[in-house]
C-alpha cells in the first residue's frame, strides 16, 4: 500500500505546526545522533528518500555535496521543499519510495529520514538502494523504533490521574501493517522487528557500520520541555550501512 497522507490539507497543516517542521533539523529530536552517522558529503551525489521539506537536502549542499536529489510521494511536501530552494544543484521529484528506479552507481550517499516505516516491502527498497550506490557508498536511515510501532495506538499507558505510567509493548513479533493515530488521523505504518530491519539491510548486501537508539539531546530538552518523556523509551532507530 502506498499512502500519501501528507497531501490531505488538514493533515499537512497540522504537520506544518510540528517543531521539526518549524525549526528544521535542530528541532528534530534525533538529529544530534543522525548527523555524526553521515559520511563526508563533500563532492558527493546524494539521494534523499522521503525528503519532506528538504532539510537534509539543503544540509547536504551546505556540506559540499556536488548534487542532491530529493524524492517524496507528497506533492505538498515537494512544493514546500522547492519554495525553500534557490540552489540549482538541488532538485526535487514527486514519487513513491517503492517506485524508486535509478541507474546502478548513480549515488554516493542515500539518506532516508522517518519514511521507511510507511513502506510495506522494506527489503525490496533496500535492494534498490544498494544497486543505486557506488561501491563503498553509504546509506543512512532513521525509522520509528519497533518498540514504538509494535502497538498501533502508539501512546502511553496512563494512571488514574492521567500520569504516564509506562510505554506498552505488545505483539512485537507480529510484523505487518498497523493503523496508527497520528495528528488526529489514521495513518498506515508497518511494524517490523529490529532483527528484520538489520537482516533486510544485510541481505541486500550492506555492511552495518553503526546503530543508534537516541533520546533527545540536552539542548533539545532545554528548548522543548515536552520532550522529557522521550528519554523513557526509544522512539527512533538510526542505522548507517555501507555498500
Amino acid at each position: 500500500m502506498k499512502q500519501n497522507k501528507y497531501d490531505d490539507p488538514d493533515f499537512f497543516d497540522k504537520y506544518s505546526q510540528m517543531a521539526r517542521s518549524v525549526g528544521g533539523l535542530d528541532a528534530a529530536g534525533e538529529w544530534h545522533a543522525l548527523r555524526p552517522m553521515l559520511p563526508s558529503l563533500k563532492d558527493t551525489r546524494v539521494l534523499d528518500l522521503g525528503c519532506g521539506y528538504g532539510w537534509h537536502c539543503r544540509y547536504a549542499r551546505e556540506q559540499g555535496a556536488r548534487s542532491v536529489l530529493g524524492m517524496d510521494i507528497s506533492e505538498k511536501m515537494i512544493e514546500r521543499a522547492k519554495s525553500f530552494n534557490e540552489d540549482a544543484a538541488v532538485t526535487y521529484i514527486q514519487a513513491a519510495i517503492e517506485d524508486v528506479v535509478f541507474e546502478p552507481g548513480q549515488f554516493d550517499v542515500v539518506i532516508s529520514s522517518l519514511a521507511l516505516h510507511y513502506v510495506e516491502d522494506f527489503e525490496a527498497v533496500c535492494r534498490k538502494i544498494h544497486d543505486s550506490l557506488t561501491p563503498g557508498g553509504s546509506f543512512v536511515l532513521s525509522m520509528e523504533h519497533p518498540v514504538f510501532t509494535a502497538v498501533a495506538a502508539q501512546d502511553w499507558h496512563y494512571g488514574p490521574a492521567g500520569e504516564r505510567l509506562h510505554w506498552p509493548v505488545d505483539r512485537y513479533q507480529d510484523e505487518g501493517m498497523r493503523v496508527a493515530r497520528f495528528l488526529d488521523s489514521d495513518v498506515v505504518k508497518y511494524h517490523r522487528t529490529v532483527a528484520s530491519i538489520i537482516n533486510g539491510l544485510v541481505q541486500a548486501g550492506f555492511r552495518i557500520t553503526r546503530v543508534a537508539e537516541p533520546g533527545p539531546s540536552e539542548e533539545a530538552l532545554a528548548q522543548y520541555p515536552d520532550m522529557k518523556d522521550e528519554t523513557r523509551r526509544p522512539i527512533f532507530l538510526l542505522i548507517s550501512v555501507q555498500k
